[in-house]
């Protein structure tokens, strides 16, 4: 019997993905449920298992894009398997003929009269660049030089060096094409914004080098900077509505939840999974949270449903040395806040100078809907809540709040 694998529906929204690495080759025996491929969405990879056992045909190649529905595979399940458990391979194909002897037919080829003739378009591009038309290699029929040919073409700088001056092209993932497209996109439809301020980090250090290793034993997660942030935006977002909200429309939507989409690096590129309601979660279940959706980020096992709904977004380059930047706006939400690194500073404290773990803080937002008055309360919010964590987020009682 011939089972025919059609691509399932990875999440609401999304018609098709791309085959982005065939982890099968042709004609292998494979086992129900083991993975097959892996696919990019828009959104997110996926792995693909195979839905029985049996003998594999491949029915598409790595980079095509297939949509929901479509057949990708056939599997012959009334195939045996291979002896000892081995793997039945596809047939050996013709060897494609290697470069040097392509390259040697090539060089074989006589001069025509249209040898070093350039295109109207690969003309204009070398008057441009300054390049003689006789001196590119061509590539077309009869050797003449394409617009691609002059493209590729590099003007003669000199005496050459002998150093390396390769170049390489690979096809971006849907994932990174999707991303691309949301970052264009946030910068030509929101009027967006990036208002700046600093934090001492000393309230928040004291409170980890005293409570962090107790934390940890007592509920398996180590006491990060995430759950301060989180909670110190959910407070600024009860206090601001209006960067808890998003344009639809005519019209302004406003959330009474507060769902956390975090920036998390992944194999794939960043993705921003969302803590849910995190008005009703603790230092404790953000920190769980944190760790949960991020070990799902890094083992390729986060869903679509997992990265959609986010009301307001936080984003730490500070993880990788950032000191300053204007974060993008992750669409249609209409605030983000960047952390950056933390580095001592001399800071004016009481008319005295001293040092002083500081960070930098952005919030990027849609002047839309937001105005200055509001953006700028509601990074000074941001700021009192992580300077005077004790009273602000723990309600002078730093047990009770980290559990402890």
């Amino acid at each position: 019997m011939i089972l025919e694998m059609k691509v399932p529906s990875p999440g609401e929204s999304i018609t098709e993905v791309e085959i982005a690495t065939w982890l099968v080759e042709d004609g292998d025996y494979v086992e129900k449920d083991q993975a097959i491929a892996e696919v990019d969405s828009d959104k997110a990879t996926l792995e693909l298992p195979a839905e029985a056992s049996g003998t594999i045909t491949l029915k598409a190649e790595e980079g095509d894009a297939v949509a929901v529905g479509a057949v990708v595979c056939h599997i012959d399940t009334a195939a045996d398997k291979p002896e000892g458990g081995k793997v039945a391979k596809a047939e050996v194909k013709e060897e494609t003929p290697k470069a040097e002897t392509v390259a040697s037919v090539s060089s074989q080829q006589e001069s025509t009269y249209a040898t070093g003739t350039a295109s109207p378009a690969a003309k204009k591009i070398l008057a441009e660049k300054g390049i003689e038309a006789a001196s590119v290699s061509g590539t077309g029929k009869d050797g003449r030089v394409t617009k691609e040919d002059a493209i590729k073409a590099v003007p003669s700088m000199g005496t050459p060096t002998g150093g390396n001056r390769s170049t390489s092209r690979s096809k971006m993932s849907m994932l990174r094409r999707k991303v691309a497209e949301r970052l264009v996109e946030a910068k030509n439809t929101t009027a967006m914004l990036t208002t700046f301020n600093e934090v001492d980090m000393s309230p928040i250090f004291a409170l980890r080098s005293e409570y962090k290793e107790t934390f940890k034993a007592k509920h398996g997660v180590s006491l990060g900077f995430m759950s301060f942030f989180t909670l110190a935006v959910v407070r600024a977002l009860e206090m601001y509505p209006a960067v808890n909200s998003m344009i639809d429309g005519k019209e302004m939507l406003t959330y009474d939840f507060c769902d956390i989409s975090i920036a998390v690096s992944g194999p794939k590129g960043l993705m921003v999974p969302v803590i849910r309601n995190a008005e009703n979660l603790s230092f404790r279940g953000v920190e769980s949270e944190v760790k949960r959706l991020a070990l799902r980020a890094r083992d390729g096992q986060i869903t679509v449903d997992e990265m959609t709904g986010g009301t307001f977004t936080i984003t730490n380059g500070g993880v990788f040395g950032s000191m300053l930047s204007t974060p993008i706006i992750n669409p249609p939400q209409s605030g983000i806040l960047g952390m950056h690194n933390i580095v001592e500073r001399p800071v004016a404290v009481d008319g005295k100078v001293e040092i002083r773990p500081i960070m930098y803080v952005a919030l990027s937002y849609d002047h839309r809907i937001i105005d200055g008055k509001e953006s700028v309360g509601f990074l000074v919010a941001v700021k009192e809540a992580l300077e005077n964590p004790t009273e602000i987020l723990m309600n002078n009682d730093v047990k009770k709040a980290l559990e402890l």
